[in-house]
């Protein structure tokens, strides 16, 4: 039945009622109260025993969420429970979502999680059942989805929550009386789209790259990655390659992405019945499916879906697959192929995007290259001193809090610097990179009373501002847009020669995919002129490391890589800062930690070895260098039990070995993960090299890529199994050569390989140090060797 009702009292009867009923459960509203948690605990609770998807998100302005409210709803086992971190923007969005097998509906008004504004208060809640408006209903689904995967939240966990709890008692101590909200939240969906002519038959490297893709699944893959810098047409690749296929799903996480997408496609090949999966659109039974991972994500429409459904799975801008909205889509599908996309893949801002592809990287060619070989633009990099003292504005989630950034940023003689170096390098059109809506809109009013034509775009704006402004800057009308994360991906605008920063640079992935707005090529075009502020905030360093690699470093300066080209100068403000920002630079062992601890706040307990590499954003091999093994830098920051303690105390000795111990070959790695096979107790004992023979071969020889880097050229470890000959080659390497090249921590004794002193070898701790090891270098070792072989070193 469907119908429109309006509740002024009494909601949570209703509630109870819908969660009762409910296989999906979304809550969003602005704060979470002790009182109305413990209302919806129970209830809740069975919900999610039953098997409901439940999805809770607050916030935490003005830090009236309470954390008593969080570890109540944290202890419902299988609810995500997120915190938008809301920087002192306003968030005042109040929803109930409920949907079953056959029925659903949303409730939206005035009502937050508390025990008054359930029961007893004056609050006004419309709801609206599913068949009443089935359009609103799939929306409100999707804004909710859009909200709860926004960057600015933060998963819930005991580490977050324990920040939470220190901020919210910090908080209340100067505000002890809670303010009133007077701002609604704002919408923040992109809606601007630009078409472009691109030919639609491949050019000299999307013919490499679709060679590349064809030959690696000739050789067994079912997953590849592509890096191909801005520019270079990975739409279009994945649109030759998808001609190989029957059925193909491409997943991107913007609707404008989707919708250029389905354009390019088509002009590929216009027979293609191509169909959407986002908002209300579930075009189930087009050949080709555009879909929106914030969609695909809910467990209530990825469910829908058979595993087995796409022959192909292609994943735009791949470097957000480490997300878990990304892992469980890919985890849940079965396809015969999986392409992931990306121009920046890098470890930088957390998470490991290769090993969701096997480890294989199929072609690449970054931006460096791609201008040397004329397929983009060079850039000239002039580096502006920013006088802004980072360090004393507080990091909040990870970002710097936005209150402060702004008082520190909206000033006149901050702005009149942007201006005179803006002035001083820019060329015809520029994008400027704004930090908030605030700083783009108090810079382009200060260049317009300077007498440029400038504009702030950002979320707020309208399609028809976005349209007709970037039609004015292309024909040369507009010198400048300010924006604010709008043209970070999706869009392009070749006439673009002057890119402008004015923020700090806090994702090296975002700066990276900024870059290549400027870098297409165009007529009349010679280079991209980039003028970036330089100050002490925390990405500075990997930001330089960036340009690094991309060239050759002397002194105090870069020289890029292809110099005939590229420029990169610093003014003299900035090369004296740099020099004094270097000497003081945070020790590498304090970097470390801070990593550590990031990785633990957002997983929500002390992290694995492989899940520290997989996430930190400084180089894992860190902790070896620095502590000797992970285990000592666990001990060094009181992160071990007694027990641990004790293990380490007794056999630091063998868990540094077996950190330490040379890799020219994974052999070493596998021998000792065949050994651990036999559990705690067993696993130090002696074995024979026919004992580990089977699984020796079988590891190295089931995987692709395993078979690529140390298997697939030896005549022993062909596919078909030889014991003897495995058995042979094991015995000289790794067991005679490992245990020769020891402290006397490995032996092999009358053809048996085993830990010395195995006898009074029993510790659960050791045990799972030394497996955590052997998993960690393992997939470090294969991670780096393909990297090495595709690059062709």
């Amino acid at each position: 039945m469907s119908r429109v009702r309006l509740t002024t009292s009494q909601l949570y009867p209703h509630l109870i009622q819908a969660i009762e009923k409910s296989d999906a459960i979304y809550i969003l509203v602005s704060f979470i109260m002790a009182s109305g948690a413990s209302l919806l605990h129970e209830p809740l609770e069975r919900a999610a025993k039953r098997g409901a998807d439940i999805k809770i998100c607050t916030g935490d302005y003005l830090y009236i969420t309470s954390p008593i409210a969080l570890e109540q709803l944290l202890s419902i086992e299988g609810a995500e429970i997120r915190l938008f971190r809301s920087l002192n923007q306003s968030f005042h969005a109040k929803a109930y979502l409920f949907r079953s097998k056959t029925d659903g509906f949303i409730v939206i008004g005035s009502s937050n999680l508390s025990n008054s504004a359930l029961t007893s208060g004056i609050e006004w809640n419309l709801s609206v059942s599913k068949n009443a408006d089935p359009e609103v209903f799939e929306q409100a689904f999707s804004e909710f989805m859009a909200v709860f995967h926004h960057e600015q939240t933060i998963p819930v966990n005991l580490e977050t929550l324990a920040d939470y709890r220190r901020e919210y008692t910090e908080y209340h101590k100067i505000h002890p009386v809670l303010p009133i909200f007077k701002e609604e939240i704002a919408e923040s969906r992109p809606e601007y789209e630009l078409d472009t002519e691109v030919e639609i038959t491949p050019h000299e490297v999307q013919k490499a790259a679709l060679d590349s893709l064809l030959s690696t699944m000739e050789e067994g893959y079912k997953r590849a990655m592509i890096i191909m810098a801005t520019g270079l047409g990975k739409t279009y690749l994945s649109a030759f390659f998808a001609q190989h296929f029957n059925k193909v799903l491409f997943i991107a996480h913007r609707e404008e992405i989707l919708r250029q997408a389905e354009r390019s496609f088509l002009k590929v090949d216009d027979s293609w019945k191509t169909g959407f999966y986002y908002g209300s659109r579930e075009d189930r039974h087009a050949d080709v499916l555009f879909a929106s991972i914030q969609k695909l994500s809910m467990k209530h429409h990825l469910t829908s879906l058979t595993p087995d459904e796409f022959d192909l799975i292609i994943v735009d801008e791949f470097h957000h697959a480490s997300a878990n909205s990304y892992r469980k889509v890919i985890d849940y599908f079965k396809p015969r192929f999986l392409l992931g996309m990306t121009a920046t893949p890098d470890r930088l801002d957390g998470g490991n995007i290769y090993a969701l592809c096997e480890n294989n990287v199929a072609f690449q060619m970054h931006f460096i290259e791609a201008i040397e070989r004329g397929f983009l633009v060079p850039f000239h990099y002039m580096g502006v001193y920013d006088e802004i003292d980072y360090s004393k504005i507080r990091l909040v989630g990870g970002h710097y809090d936005r209150s402060q950034l702004e008082a520190a940023q909206i000033q006149e003689k901050m702005a009149d610097n942007i201006y005179q170096a803006w002035k001083k390098y820019r060329q015809t059109r520029t994008i400027a990179f704004c930090s908030t809506i605030r700083q783009a809109q108090f810079l382009s009013d200060y260049f317009n009373r300077h007498g440029e034509r400038t504009i702030a775009l950002h979320s707020k704006s309208g399609l028809a501002a976005r349209s007709s402004s970037i039609k004015e800057l292309e024909e040369g009308r507009m010198d400048v847009i300010f924006t604010v994360d709008l043209f970070n991906e999706g869009v392009d605008i070749p006439a673009v020669d002057t890119l402008l920063f004015v923020r700090p640079t806090e994702s090296i992935s975002i700066f990276t995919q900024q870059i290549g707005r400027g870098l297409r090529l165009a007529e009349g075009k010679k280079y991209c002129q980039i003028i970036d502020l330089i100050g002490n905030y925390k990405n500075l360093d990997a930001k330089l490391r960036l340009f690094e690699k991309s060239g050759i470093k002397k002194g105090n300066r870069i020289e890029p890589a292809v110099p005939e080209l590229c420029v990169f100068e610093l003014d003299t403000k900035a090369i004296d800062f740099l020099e004094y920002y270097k000497k003081n630079l945070p020790s590498r062992k304090q970097r470390l930690i801070q990593s550590y601890y990031d990785v633990k706040r957002e997983i929500g307990r002390r992290p694995s070895y492989l899940e520290l590499h997989l996430n930190g954003w400084e180089d894992s091999g860190g902790y070896r260098q620095e502590w000797g093994s992970y285990a000592d830098f666990l001990a060094s920051v009181n992160e071990l039990s007694d027990n641990e303690e004790a293990a380490l105390t007794s056999h630091g000795s063998l868990i540094r070995e077996v950190e330490k111990t040379s890799m020219s070959k994974s052999y070493k790695m596998v021998l000792l993960k065949a050994m651990l096979q036999r559990g705690t107790k067993k696993w130090a004992h002696p074995v024979s090299p026919a004992e580990v023979a089977h699984f020796f071969h079988s590891y190295l020889t089931s995987a692709p890529y395993r078979r690529k880097i140390d298997g697939i050229s030896s005549k022993t470890l062909a596919e078909e199994y030889d014991e003897r000959k495995v058995a042979e080659l094991i015995l000289k390497m790794p067991m005679s050569k490992w245990a020769g090249s020891t402290d006397g921590n490995f032996l092999l004794e009358d053809g048996r390989f085993f830990v010395n002193g195995y006898q009074t070898i029993h510790s659960d701790e050791l045990y799972q140090f030394v497996s955590e090891i052997c998993e960690y270098r393992l997939h470090r070792y294969f991670e780096k060797k393909a990297k090495r072989v595709d690059s062709g070193q």
